[in-house]
């Protein structure tokens, strides 16, 4: 059954499979529905056993969870992929360009292309930046870009995650999941591999090594802020599929200009550090105080040269929702070309006309919170309650900066496997993207987020989405 609202992936507007699907479709129809609930059954026991949790916070229910994993495929044809590819990696190298602007000469600003005080207001530009040259010239070494479809060829960029983006793990066991659970058909169908991003992700890392690292190969390491932090299967996962030392402040110190980590044969000097710590906490020196998670100095050992930290401190700029409106002309100003990806249409709640607009339509819209991440702290209009929607009428008036609104796109639909057979459940994608000095490189695919509840739009994890196998096929 479709939804002549929403693009459906597998069908299109009609009844047969659309030509990415059809391999696939033909397949299934061979298939017993008990035997594919069974290995839904058997995939969740698998995720158990390995331990893909993640952590949710403020709420008093058991704050360890397991991400549904849906085993219904999302297949992407090679031509629908090679124009998301260009788009990615244009947005991406404007990013790169704008931070490497906004933190030496600032011509952007100086051309009247983004208002001065969205960057002299905001928190997540840090003046201990200005004048800073990373290592390569990389600002941002893992961009995770959240991506939304509403028709045959019409893709959206919801968000750039250019801080510290999350999920790489759950794409990688999804496709370990499906590879164990159907191997027939990746012997039938040319998906493109996923399983080189660690040792891609170790390669860009290495590239982006100071000059005067020692030795043949530089030393990797993964800052997490520990146990309790809701990533840190992934944090462990990612330092243990790529070789890289997985390390905690308490391992870490600074011995003559470098940081070292404590091993059992003394101090050892690191060259690249991917951290998992938010900006505040990763320099109790020169940012928040009372971190714990953080490194006395590491900003000083940055500005002189002697690490790569990935990303790079200040990066969050980049990623802000109040910044986000402006990306088609960050694009055009630093590429001199228009965006190949469209931005969603974007109201700035800052400026008078737009909050008038945002709280006539507030039922309609979609409104976040400019620093908010993991869909927490925004609404959804069209499924708010009237007490909701007076409450966040409320939250706008008190600081209407604090917020953006967007219109409530039709997500495309991707079939899940449920008791009754095949339903559609609206999806997003985050494919990932490395930097470094010499390429980009993009994962034929990504991470795709289900909203599992029906007519839901929220895809995070959080709020109760999951997520799914995407399969990008080759020519």
């Amino acid at each position: 059954m479709t939804n002549e609202r929403f693009f459906n992936e597998m069908t299109g507007a009609g009844d047969a499979a659309r030509a990415p699907y059809a391999a696939y479709a033909d397949w299934f129809a061979g298939e017993d529905p008990k035997t594919l609930l069974k290995k839904s059954s058997e995939a969740e026991a698998f995720f158990r056993k390995i331990g893909i949790t993640f952590n949710v916070y403020g709420q008093q229910e058991a704050d360890e969870r397991l991400i549904p994993f849906d085993i219904v495929p999302r297949i992407i044809a090679a031509q629908e992929w090679r124009q998301l590819e260009k788009g990615i990696e244009q947005r991406v190298r404007a990013i790169n360009a704008f931070l490497n602007d906004i933190y030496h000469r600032q011509e952007i600003l100086k051309a009247g292309r983004i208002p001065a005080e969205i960057i002299a207001n905001n928190e997540a530009f840090l003046p201990q930046m200005i004048g800073v040259q990373p290592p390569g010239g990389v600002y941002t070494h893992i961009v995770g870009t959240d991506l939304v479809r509403t028709g045959e060829n019409e893709f959206y960029v919801l968000e750039d995650n250019c801080r510290t983006p999350s999920g790489v793990s759950y794409m990688l066991e999804n496709r370990e999941t499906m590879l164990q659970m159907f191997p027939e058909l990746f012997t039938q169908m040319r998906v493109r591999p996923v399983s080189n991003y660690p040792m891609e992700l170790r390669r860009s890392l290495s590239e982006a090594a100071p000059p005067g690292f020692n030795g043949s190969k530089p030393c990797l390491a993964v800052l997490t802020p520990g146990l309790h932090n809701s990533a840190y299967f992934e944090h462990s996962f990612l330092a243990d599929q790529m070789g890289a030392e997985l390390v905690e402040a308490g391992d870490l110190k600074i011995v003559d200009g470098r940081v070292a980590m404590r091993t059992i044969r003394g101090y050892k000097p690191i060259d690249v550090i991917y951290r998992r710590v938010d900006d505040a906490y990763l320099d109790p020196l020169n940012f928040n105080p009372d971190s714990l998670l953080g490194v006395p100095g590491i900003l000083d050992v940055y500005r002189a040269g002697n690490i790569t930290i990935a990303n790079a401190p200040g990066t969050g700029i980049a990623d802000d929702k109040a910044l986000y409106s402006y990306m088609p002309d960050i694009v055009e100003f630093y590429t001199g070309e228009k965006a190949i990806l469209q931005n969603v249409p974007t109201w700035r709640c800052s400026e008078p006309d737009s909050l008038s607009y945002v709280l006539e339509h507030l039922a309609e819209l979609v409104v976040k919170e400019v620093h908010g991440s993991g869909g927490y702290g925004m609404l959804v209009g069209p499924a708010a309650s009237k007490k909701e929607l007076a409450e966040f009428e409320a939250k706008l008036r008190a600081k209407p900066a604090n917020y953006i609104a967007q219109p409530t796109l039709a997500l495309s639909t991707v079939p899940i496997m449920t008791k009754s057979g095949l339903a559609p459940r609206h999806v997003d994608l985050r494919p990932f993207v490395l930097v470094s000095p010499k390429s980009i490189f993009i994962t034929a695919g990504g991470l795709t987020r289900v909203a599992l509840k029906e007519g839901s739009l929220v895809v995070n994890s959080s709020q109760g989405g999951g997520t799914k196998d995407t399969w990008v096929l080759g020519d």
